[in-house]
């Protein structure tokens, strides 16, 4: 007899989140957003409708089988919820904190599609799961049958810890090579600690590690090692997920003065080397009581509200355009609300002001209006002829995007990237123009969410399976 199929908790609104207050937790770096108490989560997972044709998988961009793990939550079975996520997904504590979901398995949810009705929960309870395990959960590793093949995965972030996570399961040898001295990529140098703990990404890689992956720190591709050299050490198969490291500039007057960071160094300074606990890690982090945060995507919310954390009495995010065309999530821009971000829409700087001895005073901004559209189908900002003032400052962050790092494109012959630098691969098996080196995530991309350099990284796994497999 078929099991009766449950009646859904019609709620228009998501289980609320417990939070830090925000006049707390801008003054420490502990993690904002709470998480679900387990009879949070049961509740928010009977709001889900259980979709005989669920758009939240489509939505999601490693295809976790949602409504599967969602309703193993109704049941009560957090382990088993557990389970059915990481058929899919390697990273899912990782995923249910810095995904953006509403534009992708949320914002494919039914209930959301209804007027004054919010998504199902997702990644709160990817989150809840994922956590739920980790502190209660026993560790399973599996019985890997290796096959006698090796490949070699550049960088650690979240493209190369999925391709690499992947490729053992199917019993390859794999190497991870990692710039840096510490492994996670752009999860431990660029989000900050409040957003996702370093203490959970450390065990996220644990998992992988645990499936026989080899991690290296200190090794930069390119420098220390070239990919031809990769090849010619019997790697069958080099995956490069090396991200997009290198910072963005205005290209204004005075970016040279002392008190002028990128957000990659100021976030590196802050998250990789612990510089918010100076003098007790050896990396200071010299800001004014007053900041300036040029842009307004997730790493300008990220830097603005990392400075506050840090002691600036007045911090302020500087965009040229208004609010809707923020690229960063709402979510992002309501908890920097919170915690007294101050923000100059329609507002650019063009000159950064500095003292005789070189240091930043101050920063002259030009008001903006929205015209035509542009390329990129949003209104052009355009200048209020006129209309200019200055915003005293001895911190001046640029937090307005990344390319990729050009060192592998500079050493390895033969591989077609764009002109910005992003390597050049087939969408369909993420190979590039070089036979058996495969990219994926930032690299490619440039500066985009994780789950998207996952999904890369899942998806060239697969492809060098497929191909590795038939010789």
């Amino acid at each position: 007899m078929a099991e009766a199929r449950r009646k859904p908790n019609m709620a228009a609104e998501k289980v609320k989140m417990p939070e830090q207050d925000p006049n707390v937790r801008n003054k420490n770096f502990e993690e904002v957003a709470l998480g679900y108490t387990k009879e949070m989560a049961m509740e928010e997972a009977t709001r889900c409708l259980n979709c005989k044709k669920p758009f939240c998988v489509e939505g999601c961009p490693v295809n976790v089988p949602i409504p599967r793990f969602i309703e193993q939550v109704v049941k009560g079975d957090f382990e088993k919820a557990y389970e059915v996520i990481t058929e899919e997904n390697a990273l899912p504590a990782i995923c249910g904190r810095v995904c953006p979901q509403e534009n992708q398995c949320e914002g494919k949810c039914i209930r959301g599609r209804k007027a004054g009705v919010e998504p199902v929960g997702i990644g709160r309870l990817e989150r809840f799961v994922a956590d739920y395990h980790r502190e209660h959960g026993e560790k399973v590793v599996p019985e890997i049958k290796k096959n006698g093949k090796k490949v070699a995965v550049v960088g650690s972030g979240p493209s190369g810890i999925t391709c690499a996570g992947e490729l053992a399961k199917r019993g390859y040898d794999v190497h991870v090579f990692e710039a840096l001295h510490k492994t996670g990529g752009v999860l431990s140098y660029g989000i900050p600690e409040f957003r996702l703990p370093k203490t959970l990404v450390q065990s996220e890689i644990d998992t992988v590690a645990d499936l026989g992956v080899d991690f290296e720190t200190d090794v930069v591709v390119g420098r220390t090692v070239t990919v031809d050299e990769l090849e010619q050490d019997g790697y069958d198969a080099v995956f490069v997920g090396s991200g997009a490291g290198l910072p963005r500039f205005q290209g204004i007057p005075g970016e040279s003065l002392n008190g002028v960071y990128s957000a990659n160094e100021f976030l590196t300074r802050v998250n990789l080397m612990k510089g918010y606990m100076f003098p007790d890690r050896p990396t200071p982090v010299k800001i004014s009581p007053t900041v300036c945060v040029v842009g307004a995507g997730n790493v300008a919310m990220d830097a603005a509200r990392t400075a506050k954390r840090l002691g600036a009495e007045n911090v302020y995010i500087v965009y040229r355009r208004s609010e809707e065309e923020a690229p960063a999530r709402k979510e992002e821009i309501h908890h920097a609300k919170e915690e007294g971000i101050i923000f100059k829409f329609l507002t650019n700087p063009i000159a950064v002001n500095g003292t005789e001895d070189g240091w930043v005073k101050s920063i002259t901004c030009q008001e903006m209006e929205l015209g035509e559209p542009d390329e990129s189908g949003r209104r052009r900002p355009v200048p209020v002829e006129g209309h200019t003032f200055e915003i005293e400052t001895g911190t001046f962050i640029v937090a307005i995007g990344q390319s990729p790092n050009p060192l592998i494109r500079q050493t390895t012959p033969g591989l077609d990237t764009q002109k910005w630098g992003g390597i050049i691969v087939n969408e369909e098996t993420n190979e590039t123009s070089r036979e058996n080196v495969y990219a994926g995530g930032d690299a490619v991309t440039g500066a985009a969410t994780v789950i998207l350099a996952m999904g890369a990284g899942k998806k060239a796994a697969h492809a060098i399976d497929e191909k590795l497999s038939k010789k």
